[in-house]
């Protein structure tokens, strides 16, 4: 029997022979390590592939029978092939395909939520090195799938055999939505209250080079912009701005320029990092209690979401400014239902990912610079004033640590920490009153991850040194 992936040879090496059949069959038996709990993700070729993004795909076209479809990219130098080989692949699963191009992920799922696809693609690998690649992946109202949903499902439709091609093949029509994204994420600000103010931004040679320079053309702030051109080779640094030595240059700009602030965004611009006048890293959790704060400004009241490595400032934050703080485990997949669950206006996490009921529950780091903006416009005060006013503790930031036996250590953690109050929303969390720490395992490698949270320096200090002598002991 001929392998249902034949086609997906190239023309001369269509040679019906079993030799041939067998070899293409191993060739696409997909490697289960890159459906991840958010996305598809791996190293290209060798992981990921052209005939990957067609499987998965066609894959999703089977799954789900999409009468229409959104594929974007982002930079890296095999994305656009990649995005050829997905779109083909909703292509043949029936589906009718707009192709919107260089885009950034939330301009991704602005177009699946505004004009109404039944699900999309996005080409990309983040924040990962320029030897990855990878689809994130959403259903309507920019829904997204997950590894334990959807995203196995495809897979299991990939080994199996089982991917189907529609009667009639879809089609493939393009559209510019950057305009139309730049108008939504205006629309959650008063354009007008925004100060002139000089503010930095790395975007890292990743998509922010493309979105914010059509921002900015509407604020009267002076950007100074730093490696806003394309580059999947990541020339400069690695664009992950959650790890300090990546936002260097940023932070030294800041100080050459006398900026009031500066902003790092992500390889596909999902997320997005602000560093104060000072020089000093402003966690996800920081931007989180930032935003929540011009928020219930205008929704007074309002459920505000947030995860369990934030801060403790964050839901004191919330509470003060009025609102309604609900603790959640990490992960997109898991606060987007939630929030519509509790009627939540905004979620936000540590990583750098914002959340807005507006923007039909998706995460956006434009959005959450916007909001933030507004508010330090109307404060009148310096961004590092601003976040002292509630920022009262001291963190370690991920400590991440390799572990062969992860259940044994979580329990000897639990014994000797158990005179703290012990929670396992999501790993173990222990709490002091004046102190506390959270150790989770990571979704796709044998690690544990340790955040912990002090009053002062000397007690976190402490702390951090009792907890990973019993994790890496």
């Amino acid at each position: 029997m001929i392998s249902p992936y034949f086609e997906l040879l190239p023309a001369p090496l269509r040679l019906d022979n079993i030799a041939l059949t067998l070899y293409h069959i191993v060739t696409m038996n997909i490697d289960k390590i890159i459906f991840k709990a958010y996305d598809v993700r791996g190293i290209y070729p060798d992981q990921i592939n052209d005939e990957t993004a067609y499987a998965v795909a066609l894959g999703l076209a089977t799954l789900q029978k999409p009468k229409s479809a959104v594929v974007g990219r982002d930079m890296r130098i095999s994305s656009e092939s990649m995005a050829k080989s997905a779109i083909r692949g909703l292509v043949d699963g029936g589906a009718t395909v707009t192709d919107v191009g260089l885009v950034s992920t939330d301009a991704l799922y602005f177009a699946v939520g505004k004009y109404r696809f039944d699900c999309g693609i996005m080409i990309t690998a983040s924040h990962n090195p320029s030897q990855y690649n990878g689809m994130k992946i959403c259903e309507k109202n920019a829904v997204p799938l997950s590894g334990d949903g959807k995203l196995s499902e495809i897979h299991r439709l990939i080994e199996s055999g089982s991917l189907k091609k529609a009667g009639k093949p879809g089609r493939v029509t393009r559209r510019n939505i950057i305009p139309a994204f730049v108008d939504h994420a205006l629309s959650f600000v008063d354009v007008s209250k925004i100060r002139p103010f000089k503010i930095a931004i790395d975007a890292g040679n990743g998509m922010a080079g493309i979105i914010v320079p059509e921002v900015f053309k509407r604020l009267s702030c002076q950007l100074i912009p730093m490696y806003f051109e394309l580059d999947g080779t990541f020339p400069n640094h690695p664009a992950s701005p959650i790890e300090p030595e990546n936002v260097a240059d940023l932070i030294a700009k800041i100080k050459e320029t006398g900026a009031d602030l500066g902003a790092a965004f992500d390889g596909d611009a999902d997320r997005v990092f602000l560093i104060d006048e000072n020089g000093k890293i402003l966690g996800g959790d920081m931007v989180t209690a930032l935003a929540a704060k011009a928020l219930l400004q205008k929704n007074p009241g309002s459920t505000i979401l947030y995860n369990l490595i934030c801060s403790k400032a964050v839901p004191e934050s919330i509470e003060s400014s009025g609102g309604k703080a609900i603790r959640t485990r990490v992960g997109h997949a898991l606060i987007k239902p939630l929030m519509k669950e509790h009627k939540a206006i905004f979620g936000g996490e540590h990583s750098g990912h914002f959340y807005f009921r507006d923007n039909w529950y998706a995460d956006s780091g434009l959005i959450a610079l916007l909001v933030c903006l507004e508010l330090i416009s109307e404060a009148g005060i310096p961004l590092s004033e601003q976040v002292a006013a509630f920022d009262k503790y001291v963190r370690s930031g991920e400590i991440n640590s390799r572990v062969d036996d992860i259940e044994a250590k979580l329990a000897a953690i639990e014994d000797i920490f158990s005179d703290g109050k012990i929670d396992r929303l999501d790993g173990i969390t222990v709490d002091y009153g004046d102190c506390w720490f959270n150790v989770r395992p990571s979704n796709t490698e044998p690690l544990l991850r340790l955040n912990v949270e002090a009053s002062n320096k000397a007690q976190l200090e402490e702390v951090t040194k009792r907890l990973l002598a019993v994790i890496r002991g």
